[in-house]
């Protein structure tokens, strides 16, 4: 039974492999087959049948109690964040899903405000795809600009990786960021070209998907390297876009009276050559993939590395 149609299981598998008897509380006895909690270990510290735990992980009990599922999670030391994500795994009737659209479309309004700013910004979805960015956000790096995709261009693109001096903390944070982000919708057609295409193409991806991971987006500042001002930290917040709920506001703004606030003037008052734009289309909202310059890519957030201030 596959990931998808046993979300459940599979997310219950690769926690308990993530918990060692040691830090459970228990002797570790015997050879282990697999690293982590045997499944009548977790079973026995819960307080239910090895048989009952055993039907959860195989996809033959889709609907276990909420007191189940916290007992389970205290086994597995899972946050807040993974609690609230094990608990979406249950099955439960509901009417079915209304297919999302390729691509969302930033509504008007988001679009002025967008380019009003001051500060770089841009408009992303849930799968860090680009919408819309302003002149600002594409002078920290081309890459991000409407067509682009962020987590692609991080697990792929050497130079955007060398450009994050703790690229391995960034990657961790953007898997979890986009398992939390689309939950159960795991049919999801944009989901699984993006998850398919990097699990074939990185192994550092394939490594942090199996684990599992999920942890919600905050608020936090960023270290860039640009090649032109050199490292420069910015704020970055994510703003949620009335009447698109999957659809955010991102700006970047450094701290009041700061040298990176001198840096991104620096940048701002250097300016970019215009760009055309396709017919219909305000020119700083576009450019395709294959006129994008492969230049000063490393603008992503570290958006949730443990230990990061929210």
């Amino acid at each position: 039974m596959s990931e998808t149609t046993n979300a459940l299981g599979a997310f219950l598998r690769a926690r308990r492999e993530l918990v060692t008897p040691e830090q459970a509380g228990i002797p570790e006895v015997g050879v282990r087959r697999v690293p982590g909690l045997r499944r009548e270990e977790v079973a026995m510290l819960a307080g239910i049948s090895a048989d009952y735990y055993l039907r959860l992980e195989r996809g033959r009990d889709r609907n276990p109690s909420v007191q189940v599922l916290e007992s389970i999670a205290r086994v597995l030391q899972l946050d807040d964040d993974h609690v609230a994500h094990l608990l979406t795994l249950v099955a439960e009737p509901h009417r079915p899903r209304r297919r999302r659209p390729r691509r969302e479309t930033p509504p008007p309004g988001a679009l002025k405000l967008l380019h009003s700013l001051i500060q770089p910004a841009f408009i992303e979805d849930r799968y860090f795809d680009i919408l819309a960015s302003n002149d600002l956000a594409r002078a920290l790096s081309p890459r991000l600009d409407a067509g682009g995709n962020q987590m692609r261009d991080l697990f792929l693109d050497p130079s955007e990786q060398a450009l994050h001096p703790e690229w391995k903390q960034v990657t961790e944070c953007f898997i979890a960021n986009l398992r939390q982000a689309v939950g159960t919708d795991t049919d999801d057609p944009r989901f699984i070209e993006l998850t398919g295409e990097l699990s074939l193409a990185s192994p550092r991806f394939r490594q942090l998907w199996a684990r599992h991971e999920v942890r919600s987006q905050r608020g936090t500042p960023i270290r860039l390297n640009h090649p032109q001002v050199g490292e420069l930290t910015l704020n970055r917040e994510r703003l949620s876009i009335a009447g698109a709920e999957s659809l955010m506001l991102v700006v970047y703004h450094p701290d009041a009276g700061s040298g990176d606030a001198e840096k991104l003037a620096l940048l701002a008052s250097a300016g970019l050559p215009a760009r055309s734009a396709p017919a219909g289309l305000p020119a700083s909202s576009s450019e395709t993939a294959a006129n994008r310059q492969p230049v000063a890519e490393g603008t992503l957030a570290k958006q949730c590395a443990p230990g990061m201030p929210t």
